[in-house]
């Protein structure tokens, strides 16, 4: 049991419940907090609402785990299947959601982590974003997005490493949850691979768990493969 604080962001999701969930039973941490849009209100995208949460909870304990489990994929606008339909509306909600979102809360959340021990910094980010592992086009504005996700978390990791040298900041590929977000592409997922929110909140706890500051600013999948950048 550590003597700090977690913390996840989007703890009404899918994933962010089940790992609020884990969280609470593991027993890791002296307290467990939760918070989202629909619970608490918290819209990530605007900075005053982000910052409205560091005060809240900066007077409490220091902060050894951040979750970001926020993300969007097909609220209303289904992921573009060729560059010809793109357009900057798309391109900029999935941007401020997926990018722009963690970034936020990246600089108001950090600033009350301990600097003395190990923290970590966490997003769930996808294998989609990784610019060498894309073989396929397609979902231009969700691939782009993580893509900023990824080197903000690396960015962050180069700065951290001067202040916070035990932190570790790291993007998580869940691998295909059955849940809202990925309902219409479940088609084709073999059984084995298409994970409760229990199971995969699990699995990246125990990839997490496994880090150090090595690591840092790497995106690493379900299984704890690194993935290419």
């Amino acid at each position: 049991m550590t003597t700090g604080a977690a913390l996840v962001i989007g703890s009404s999701g899918g994933v962010g419940a089940a790992v609020l969930d884990r969280l609470r039973s593991s027993g890791r941490f002296a307290e467990v907090l939760g918070v989202s849009r629909r619970s608490d209100g918290l819209d990530i995208t605007d900075e005053a609402s982000v910052a409205a949460l560091a005060e809240r909870v900066g007077g409490g304990t220091p902060l050894d785990l951040v979750f970001v489990a926020t993300g969007v994929l097909h609220h209303g606008e289904e992921p573009e299947r060729s560059f010809k339909a793109m357009t900057a509306e798309h391109l900029l909600r999935d941007f401020r959601v997926n990018a722009v979102g963690p970034a936020l809360l990246a600089k108001h959340l950090i600033p009350l982590m301990p600097r003395d021990r190990r923290a970590v910094f966490a997003a769930l980010s996808a294998r989609v974003g990784s610019i060498g592992d894309n073989r396929l086009g397609g979902w231009h504005s969700y691939r782009a997005s993580k893509a900023a996700l990824n080197m903000i978390l690396k960015t962050l990791s180069v700065e951290l490493a001067r202040t916070h040298p035990q932190a570790v900041v790291a993007g998580l590929h869940p691998g295909t949850v059955d849940s809202a977000l990925s309902k219409p592409f479940q088609r084709g997922v073999p059984p084995e691979k298409l994970f409760t929110p229990g199971d995969s909140a699990g699995r990246l706890l125990a990839v997490l768990y496994r880090l150090t500051p090595a690591d840092s600013g790497g995106v690493f999948a379900w299984d704890g493969a690194r993935i290419p950048e």
